[in-house]
């Protein structure tokens, strides 16, 4: 019963998720294109009032205030963001779950659990783990954290968080010799500090990890060339609202013109929309398959009775699945986007109507044209 009540509430959740995807998709693109037809173009090496409140499109170099600075290891970088992605060399537990049918009906679920040691940037519990006898885990003590600049500058404007935050494009720091002697030295802890391949290694023996070692690895996202769309409030960039209902701020990396952005927004936007389409359909599916799961276990007291209600359980839950997320699907365009709806629904009754009637006029079902002999 519990597999039937959470496929119910799988079959609710992803009826309403693609009923909203369509209205998010309508929403963002209505947003884009409103926006498109707004966008100025300014300079960013002064400040204009008659803008101000506008939709602006601007490019240029990003300048901060001083180096960012990660004090527990004395690493230092300019740029945007830094990066301390740190990893434990800790135990890992798996769990493997197989359902299988009992004779004379019913099913019973084994469960196989596996240890085994690796790096991850989670800490595993091991007071948790089904035998944590011989596979106990120290306390992650030093964890990934991003030191961001508090600001920036592009020309007359200042960028906030908000800006900041979409600024990617992330890389690698370097770290030498001379990096690894300042770490030693701020690092206040009792492990051995070592460099290996651009990473800091704390524990006796990189080639031999032992349980509690961490690797911290640094990555940072660079000034350089933005382009940014978003609205002048006096010398910041906030986002900007929308007609439709959203909010616009853009921003890209590189000199990039407005429109290339805009396209490249639609661009994303139809992707996600397909994507959270299929992801849908998929738990749709998983939804139909656990309400019908008990019909296919009490059809199990007959083997081969068993196997093919299994297999057409599956096919009468993919298509109840298409049945519904397709249903839903056309109820929100009905909703968000009615006369495209209707337009579609007529060239498809008149298609329909086209077929069926050639059809009708090849087997002879149709009466033939005036003035010709029956």
């Amino acid at each position: 019963m519990i597999g039937v009540l959470i496929g119910l509430l799988l079959i609710l959740a992803c009826t309403i998720g693609l009923f909203w995807n369509e209205g998010r998709a309508v929403t963002t693109a209505r947003s884009l294109e409103e926006g498109a037809g707004l966008v100025v173009h300014v300079s960013s090496a002064t400040r204009d009032a008659a803008n101000e409140g506008k939709l602006v499109h601007l490019t240029g170099p990003v300048e901060t205030d001083g180096a960012l600075s990660d004090l527990a290891f004395a690493v230092s970088a300019t740029g945007v963001r830094l990066i301390r992605r740190v990893e434990m060399f800790q135990w890992q537990e798996d769990s493997t779950s197989e359902t299988r049918s009992k004779l004379g009906g019913g099913e019973e679920t084994v469960t196989t659990y596996t240890y085994s040691r690796d790096w991850s940037d989670t800490p595993a519990d091991s007071a948790r783990f089904r035998k944590p006898e011989g596979h106990g885990n120290p306390p992650m003590t030093l964890r990934s954290r991003t030191i961001a600049a508090p600001q920036a500058r592009l020309g007359a404007f200042t960028l906030g968080q908000p800006v900041l935050d979409l600024i990617d494009g992330d890389r690698p720091l370097p770290l030498d010799a001379t990096q690894l002697q300042r770490s030693r030295a701020a690092y206040g802890g009792g492990k051995k500090v070592s460099l290996i391949d651009d990473r800091l290694y704390l524990g006796a023996d990189p080639e031999s990890p032992a349980i509690g070692d961490y690797r911290i690895a640094y990555e940072i996202v660079p000034l350089g060339p933005v382009s940014i769309i978003g609205r002048q409030s006096g010398d910041t960039l906030t986002p900007y609202p929308t007609k439709a209902g959203d909010r616009l701020l853009i921003v890209t990396r590189g000199d990039v013109p407005a429109d290339e952005m805009f396209a490249a927004e639609q661009a994303a936007n139809a992707v996600l929309g397909w994507v959270l389409r299929a992801v849908g359909l998929i738990f749709l599916f998983v939804g139909f398959m656990l309400v019908m799961r008990p019909m296919a276990v009490a059809a199990d007291i007959v083997p081969m009775l068993g196997t093919l209600v299994q297999f057409g359980h599956a096919l009468i839950a993919f298509c109840l699945a298409l049945l519904l997320g397709a249903s839903t699907i056309a109820l929100a365009w009905f909703f968000y986007r009615p006369l495209l709806a209707i337009g579609i629904l007529v060239a498809g009754v008149v298609l329909a109507a086209g077929i069926l009637y050639l059809r009708r006029r090849k087997t002879g079902t149709l009466p033939p044209p005036a003035g010709m002999p029956a």
